[in-house]
């Protein structure tokens, strides 16, 4: 089967129920997206699937039908994604684990909503565990992230 990955098209040799984290991981050493639960609890294997969050640990490669973006692709160390940049700024990661689910899922939500209060960010990052507790840092960099994308970078 074909599938595209942060811009490429890779052909993989796999069962369609075989989980899309793995295929990233294993089969195409992709390695931002983590194994954290297993159950698409915790948010550490996040990826986009045509810009929306899906939680690649249980997503069968085989029901994947658009364009696969992981935190290796979203931006590049030349030009960080508005969310990488806040990320950075405010010093979010602590062991970092969690982190790149997280940023795939600000960046997906902030796409979806601009202009976010602090409830908002809440709601839409709480489904994303970080066991270090940088809750009030993940915050804050959404917070930036969001002025920045306004500012237009």
């Amino acid at each position: 089967m074909q599938l595209t990955v942060n811009g490429k098209t890779h052909d993989v040799d796999v069962e369609p129920e075989m989980p899309l984290l793995w295929v990233l991981r294993d089969e195409l050493g992709i390695t931002g997206p983590k194994y954290g639960c297993g159950i698409a609890f915790c948010g550490a294997c996040t990826v986009h699937v045509d810009g929306a969050p899906v939680r690649s640990c249980m997503t069968p490669v085989g029901t994947v039908a658009g364009a696969v973006t992981t935190i290796e692709g979203l931006g590049t160390p030349a030009a960080l994604h508005a969310v990488q940049k806040a990320w950075v700024a405010l010093q979010v990661a602590q062991c970092g684990y969690c982190q790149s689910g997280q940023i795939m899922t600000a960046a997906s939500f902030l796409q979806a909503n601009p202009d976010p209060s602090d409830q908002d960010i809440d709601d839409a990052m709480a489904a994303n565990l970080c066991r270090c507790g940088t809750y009030p840092r993940i915050r804050a960099a959404v917070k930036q992230a969001a002025q920045n994308l306004k500012q237009g970078g």
